[in-house]
Parts: C-alpha cells; structure tokens; sequence
C-alpha cells in the first residue's frame, strides 16, 4: 500500500509543483527553497562535524510553529550540544520559524519538509542524521516514518490532537495510515479524549500531557506594542475578531452593516495574509470606515473609523493586548476553529462560535469555566459584545476566570519532555 501511494505521489508531482509555483504568485515563499521539497539540500558545514546532531522538530505551519516554541526552548537549553531542525510545509510557517526562533541564531536550522516519497525522505534523513524526529499535532506521513524507522530514527507524535471526524477520515485509509501509527515510539496527547482517539487510530505508546499552546508566554515587547496601540485608539471599546477565516468576515461586516457606525472600534485579522486585500475591498464595499495595520502609528481620528483590518504578521499578541474582548475566528462556518489560548493567556474574555472540532476539548473547558462563551452566528457575536460592554463588572470577571484557566492549564512542556528524554538518550547510546 505505501509504495502504492510513493506512486501516485510521484504520478502527481509535476502537478503539485504547478500548484506551488501557481501559490507563489501571491505568496513569493512559495517559490524559494524548491529544491527542498524535493529532497535536495545545500551543504551544511555543521554536517562534516561527527559530533553535531540535530533534534528535528517538524511544525506545518504557522499555528504549529507557535506552538512548538517552549518545547524548542526547552531542547535548547536542556541539550546544548544539539542544534534544532525546524521543518515545516507552508511559506508562512517558515516566515513564522525565522521571526520566532530568530533569537536562537544558527542553533536553529530551517528547511521544508521533503514531499512523502520514500526517496525523498530518505535523502532528507541521511542529508541531516536528526537524532529523534518530533511531529507536532496531527503530522502522520506513512513514507517518512517508514523510513526514520529503516534509519534507526525514533519518533514523538507531540502535543497530539485527533478529532473524531478525523479519525472516521483516518480509519478509511487504516491500510496506509495505521502502520504509520503503530510505528511512532511515543505520543504526546493534548487530552483524554484525544488520547483514546488516538489509540483507536493505531498508536501504541500514548501518554496525557496537555497541551503546549498553554505554555507559550506572550512575548513582552508584543504586549507593549499592544497597548501603545490601545493608548492611541483612545476610550472606544474594541472587539477583536481574530485569525477569521474566508466566508467569516462577509458575515461579520453584515451584521456590522446593519448596525451603521458604531461607539466601538471592530478589529479584523484573517487568518491567511494572501486575503488583506480581499477583506479590505470587502469592508469598503458594505459602507464602513477602514484603516490598516500601518496607519496605528498615524495620529488620531480614530473616531471616524469603523475597523481596523490587521494585515500584519506575527503581531497576533499584539492585536490580543489592544482589544477588551476576542472572537476566534474558523468556529462561525465549521472549519474546526482555531487557537483560543492566547487569547486567555492575555486574561480576555473569548467568544468563539460552534464550529470547534480542531479545539473542542479546549474550548469546552473554557466554556464551562466561565472564560469563554459560545455564539451561535455573527449578530449573536454583536449583541454578545454588546452585553459585556454594558456589563464591565461581567467583563472583569471574565478577564480574570480567563487568565486562571490559562495559568491552570500550564505544565505540558515539562511532560513532553520528560517522554521525549528516553528516546534522545537512546539514540545517544546508539550513536
């Protein structure tokens, strides 16, 4: 079955190249490092050297690059005769790697993800001899386990989540995906119920570790920038709809539309940077009064402005800091939702709609403990808004609730790494 699929990849692979090069017309990075994601690699000097090796974390993309940040950290500081392999498959992500992992210097290498072929990954392999591979999230490629397992490479599935529409999807294809799974030495589980789905699936070795997104502090130059940027705003109240997804923001300006201008100032980030331009027509086309990311530094005015459209990068704590009360986008049309935990980490009250299957555990709890409520559309988001500004005493109170559930929630990287220890140890042995 796995070589049956190494065909159809390479069957396929003159038209996934057309698409990346296509993807690249609006996002450039798309079009770098090629080569990479065909198994080709320039020369590393650190390579030549016996005694360098890497620990290879592979991160998708964006969310899961932010994710990985206190694991990496903890390698970094737990191993310092090891650099850090980063690895992901999205423009974005890598942006994300080099704007994150930058402080570390040259003790942390990027590159793509090799496509699932055998030969591929088995290049890629030998290229950087990684000492243990660990997959954040839901990274399950039969052709590179397959083959860190011909190269003596263990394997950490962590900070795992499985919903049960992606199991039900996973089972279909058991022939190829369930050796793949048997195959991973041991799995980091975000929660009980992704653990059970997990063994379901096929894996062996599952331990509850929480999740690593709790974990990430807010870095303190954002949170400043943050609330300079509220500082200029002035008294309006701020509702942040973050991380919106296409088919999202139509609905939001909608209802925006319906209420004319209003005393507070609406805040929209989308989720993919190829989209600014499109929200920004979108918003101007239903009547509302538009500034951009670059003109927070430009003076006042604000009170003439309707949104606020984030078209920025890397600022997603920023945009956290500056608002009172956070959406999270991906959750009002059923895409899974997406990360509500930084939001509650920066103690603010979170709305998010009822489509959560990517963090449904997460959000689940939040929900029960008071930090988050649930919004069945975007004039129920609206008028949800406007109870809490009515209510500041509430609005407090769910500002506190959240930031205890975060702290509460805190832990996961020091269990991860404690799974993740024998394997490394191991692989030092054999070495």
């Amino acid at each position: 079955m796995r070589l049956l699929y190494s065909f159809i990849w390479w069957l396929l692979l003159p038209l996934v190249l057309l698409r990346l090069w296509r993807r690249g017309r609006k996002e450039p990075g798309y079009r770098a490092n090629v080569a990479e994601r065909l198994g080709f690699y320039s020369y590393d000097a650190r390579l030549s050297d016996p005694q360098a090796r890497f620990i290879w974390v592979h991160a998708v993309s964006v969310g899961e690059t932010r994710a990985a940040e206190p694991l990496i950290d903890a390698l970094l500081q737990q191993y310092p005769r090891h650099s850090i392999l980063l690895t992901c498959m999205t423009a974005t992500g890598r942006a994300t790697g080099a704007q994150v992992y930058g402080k570390h210097g040259a003790r942390v290498v990027q590159s793509f993800l090799p496509y699932d072929t055998g030969w591929m990954c088995g290049r890629f392999l030998r290229h950087f001899r990684p000492a243990v591979c660990v997959l954040m999230e839901t990274e399950v490629w039969p052709s590179l386990i397959a083959q860190c397992r011909r190269h003596h490479v263990p394997v950490m599935l962590a900070n795992a989540r499985l919903s049960a529409r992606s199991l039900r999807r996973g089972l279909r294809f058991a022939a190829l995906l369930r050796p793949a799974a048997e195959a991973i030495d041991v799995v980091a589980a975000q929660s009980e119920a992704d653990a059970g789905r997990l063994l379901a699936f096929g894996a062996r070795h599952v331990e509850v570790t929480g999740s690593l997104k709790f974990d990430v502090q807010p870095p303190a130059e954002m949170v400043e920038r943050g609330l300079a940027w509220k500082r200029a705003v002035g008294e309006r109240k701020i509702l942040l709809c973050a991380s919106t997804r296409e088919g999202e923001e139509a609905l939001i300006l909608d209802a925006l539309a319906k209420l004319g201008h209003t005393d507070w100032l609406t805040v929209i980030v989308p989720r993919h940077p190829q989209r600014f331009d499109e929200v920004a027509a979108m918003v101007q086309s239903h009547g509302l009064r538009l500034r951009r990311r670059a003109q927070l530094e430009q003076g006042g005015g604000w009170d003439e402005v309707d949104v606020l459209l984030g078209d920025s990068m890397g600022e997603m704590f920023a945009y956290y800091a500056l608002c009172d009360v956070a959406f999270i986008g991906g959750s009002l049309l059923p895409l899974g939702g997406q990360n509500l935990i930084e939001a509650l980490a920066l103690g603010k009250p979170v709305l998010i709609g009822e489509h959560t299957f990517n963090f449904q555990r997460t959000t689940e709890d939040a929900v029960e403990a008071g930090a988050a409520a649930r919004v069945e559309d975007a004039v129920t988001l609206l008028r949800q808004w406007g109870a809490l500004v009515a209510d500041p005493d509430q609005m407090a109170q769910m500002a506190g609730t959240a930031a205890a559930f975060a702290r509460r929630h805190q832990g996961a990287t020091a269990r991860t790494m404690a799974l993740l220890a024998p394997l490394l140890d191991t692989a030092q042995g054999r070495r």
